[in-house]
């Protein structure tokens, strides 16, 4: 694989980022910033969510009908989203409305309007979302059970914020945080497909051109708080009205920079990733236990968690815990198998090649190397690391994680007598 990948980092702070890719007549632009739940105040829960429904809304320049209209004639392709660690927009459209789609791009990022009553309206609209929440059960228990694994931390927090902050996000609010925490400095601009690397610095420095001369009250670039010290909480919730006992088991896990993350990923595949996997195949296909079935593990740049989950009917949640511990003692006291890494590896390299093909998969990919590990790592250093793995690394990995003290289980549902007292989390 040849890179054709270019860096510029300008002198307002925004660091731009291509990849051409030859043969292509369409490209991914996008801008991603650095900010993401976990820089938020308790008080400001939910704002990076909020201003990334908000700048649609309208901008100096265009009204909200203006950003729907051009964003459809330009392919409607539009990709907007917030996680913990970074808030990312993108767009992909044919090559040669490169240079429209990322003014409309900077026009959302650099000068939203943010109108009182636009905000009042969007209000209601994540309100809802956070409806939508807590009428899908494993989204529900997802969060209820982050916020007792990540105690009094922005990363127990939900993404979307809480009623009350979400409805205190008024024009000076969310105008502040805004000027402070999405300037230049906290940017960063990523393009693939059919690019050229010196015209998009020239629409990057029109686009951010009057942001540059006021400065916009730049700030220094964000770290990330303090590191969370992750609790092994048991969280039971009782839902008598659902049909499902929802369950999960959580444990530690490599962060998102550790030199054993490739390790860990191939082994949490092994015990849950897919359909050949020890849960789904013993859960599932032997027992038929559970519709829904899997493991992975979430990574951030400074924490990392593994998670089992399944739902299952109320009278078979002893059963699937029973077997889901039952795998995680097997990977701890047996080394996984030779065949198993196998398959595992060769499905990790088929993601990373079948990602090669897809301008949006590479753009996200350059802006995400650049927030957490601030360097560019090709596919050709993730594949190599891939298959450097042995069976040694995995049995190590869960060794180090799968302990006795660091467990946590949560379950939520009508739980059928399913209690405290009766858990046995040793492995």
């Amino acid at each position: 694989m040849i890179d054709d990948i270019h860096t510029t980092k300008l002198p307002n702070g925004i660091t731009v980022l291509s990849e051409h890719m030859p043969g292509l007549r369409s490209v991914t632009a996008g801008i991603w910033v650095r900010r993401g739940s976990r820089h938020e105040s308790a008080e400001l829960n939910g704002i990076c969510h909020f201003i990334e429904h908000s700048i649609f809304k309208g901008t100096e320049r265009r009204s909200a009908r203006d950003i729907a209209v051009e964003s459809d004639r330009l392919g409607g392709q539009f990709d907007a989203y917030t996680t913990h660690e970074m808030t990312g927009f993108a767009l992909k459209v044919a090559d040669s409305s490169l240079p429209e789609a990322f003014d409309l791009i900077a026009d959302l990022i650099s000068r939203p309007r943010f109108d009182q009553e636009d905000l009042e309206r969007e209000q209601k609209v994540v309100l809802e979302e956070m409806k939508m929440v807590e009428d899908t059960p494993d989204e529900l228990l997802g969060e209820l059970f982050n916020a007792a694994y990540f105690p009094d931390h922005p990363l127990g927090r939900p993404i979307e914020g809480t009623e009350e902050t979400v409805s205190s996000f008024d024009h000076a609010t969310t105008s502040d945080f805004h000027a402070r925490e999405f300037s230049p400095r906290n940017l960063v601009v990523a393009a693939a497909g059919n690019v050229e690397h010196a015209r998009l610095v020239e629409m990057v420095e029109r686009g951010f051109a009057e942001a540059s001369k006021s400065g916009n009250r730049s700030g220094s670039r964000p770290e990330t708080n303090s590191s969370p010290s992750p609790a092994a909480p048991i969280l039971i919730q009782l839902k008598k009205e659902l049909e499902q006992a929802h369950l999960i088991i959580a444990a530690p896990w490599p962060t998102a920079r550790s030199e054993n993350r490739y390790a860990a990923s191939l082994l949490a595949s092994v015990i849950g990733g897919g359909t050949s996997s020890r849960l789904w195949q013993r859960i599932r296909e032997e027992r038929g236990l559970a519709y829904s079935v899997g493991a992975g593990g979430s990574t951030f740049s400074d924490v990392g968690v593994f998670t089992i989950y399944a739902g299952t009917s109320p009278e078979h949640l002893d059963e699937v815990l029973d077997l889901s511990l039952q795998e995680l003692r097997r990977v701890v006291n047996e080394s996984v198998s030779s065949a198993e890494l196998k398959l595992a590896k060769e499905q990790a390299i088929s993601s990373i090649l079948l990602g090669l093909e897809s301008s949006s998969s590479r753009a996200s990919a350059l802006a995400r190397q650049e927030i957490i590990h601030h360097r560019r790592i090709s596919p050709d250093e993730v594949v190599k690391q891939i298959e450097a793995v042995d069976c040694e690394e995995l049995l190590q990995v869960a060794r180090t994680f799968f302990t006795t003290g660091n467990l946590a289980l949560g379950a939520l549902g009508n739980l059928n007598g399913f209690h405290v007292d009766r858990l046995r989390l040793e492995i």
